[in-house]
């Protein structure tokens, strides 16, 4: 019986689909990446001699054009299920190679954060990203907050995953708000250089942000990248992996607004719109717990957590918008 099942499953993911006129270009979420590419390769030219390593950036770049491409052939050979998964997929895993990149792209430009702490202290009267580690370092919380924070990708997936199973007909629309979502925050890393407590607190000092000190340290992060080490509870298994996605891709970037709350309230917003209350409720406590542990571990201001609720709503709508008006041929029958 079990084998049964995975075969039904096999025999539907291989299935030869029939795409609609106009449906055998490229997606809208590969035309996002596309725009994206051209846009930032624009902008490297502009300012060449000031980026430090801008060759391999935009080979990187021309790495993802081809990549795309040649899934977009692979898929106009053998249209199913199983190949548009992969054109997904490909561009869900590559984020992580553009997040870093912001970084690339902005570290010459005079740092914003002194600003932003301040706003934080004139708002809170203190920098909750600074007390909330110390004042709450229980083992439970600690994991727990942790847990939240590195819940972010399994959350992409998830939605995508379940778009793909039980949305179909709007699997390409949904990767398409998700990823179209994630360039525009881009931009907006690229464009105001902050890079959050766990960087401006180590080049500051944290004795002097406790004192509400904060110095503008113009182009500190031109060549500097010491981070405070992740607070959380040592040998805790959540922990370790937060660690780790630190070492992997952690740069001083994109911190307002927080790009981590801003697509996990996209990725309620879809739950919402598929009207799966499974979905939905079992996104929820982890978009709450994302919302404390984004300044708990110190990679946001409390104001960036903020920014980004209301962000990722507008480039929800944004999104639904654009594709409503403009990708109505791209649904799959």
């Amino acid at each position: 019986m079990g084998g049964c099942k995975v075969n039904r499953y096999v025999d539907i993911l291989l299935e030869r689909e029939t795409p609609g006129k106009g449906h055998h270009g490229l997606q809208f979420f590969e035309w996002a990446v596309l725009l994206y590419v051209l846009l930032s390769a624009a902008y490297m030219l502009c300012c060449w001699n000031r980026l430090v390593n801008p060759v391999p950036m935009l080979t990187g770049r021309a790495g993802i054009v081809a990549l795309t491409l040649t899934l977009w052939a692979v898929y106009r050979r053998w249209p199913c299920r199983l190949t548009m998964m992969l054109r997904v997929t490909a561009q869900l895993v590559l984020l992580g190679w553009w997040y870093p990149d912001t970084y690339e792209l902005n570290r010459w430009i005079p740092n914003l954060d002194h600003i932003f702490a301040s706003w934080e202290q004139a708002i809170f009267g203190c920098q909750p990203a600074l007390l909330l580690c110390q004042q709450y370092s229980s083992p439970i919380i600690s994991e727990a907050l942790s847990m939240g924070y590195v819940s972010y990708f399994p959350m992409i997936g998830t939605v995508a995953l379940y778009y793909f199973c039980q949305r179909y007909n709007k699997f390409s629309y949904a990767s398409f708000v998700i990823l179209g979502s994630f360039f525009v925050f881009y931009v907006i890393f690229v464009a105001l250089p902050v890079v959050g407590p766990q960087f401006y607190y180590a080049a500051v000092g944290q004795e002097q942000i406790a004192q509400g000190i904060f110095p503008n340290l113009h182009d500190y992060f031109l060549t500097h990248q010491e981070a405070l080490p992740a607070p959380g509870q040592e040998g805790g298994f959540f922990h370790q992996l937060l660690i780790i996605a630190h070492q992997a891709g952690e740069r001083p970037t994109a911190a307002f607004p927080s790009s981590h709350m801003g697509v996990c309230t996209i990725l309620l917003w879809l739950a919402a719109e598929a009207r799966s209350k499974k979905l939905f409720f079992s996104l929820l406590p982890f978009a709450i717990l994302m919302f404390f542990a984004t300044f708990y571990v110190q990679a946001h201001y409390v104001i960036d957590a903020i920014a980004g609720v209301f962000t990722g709503t507008g480039l929800y709508f944004l999104m639904r918008w654009i594709h409503h008006r403009w990708g109505k041929k791209e649904i799959i029958t």
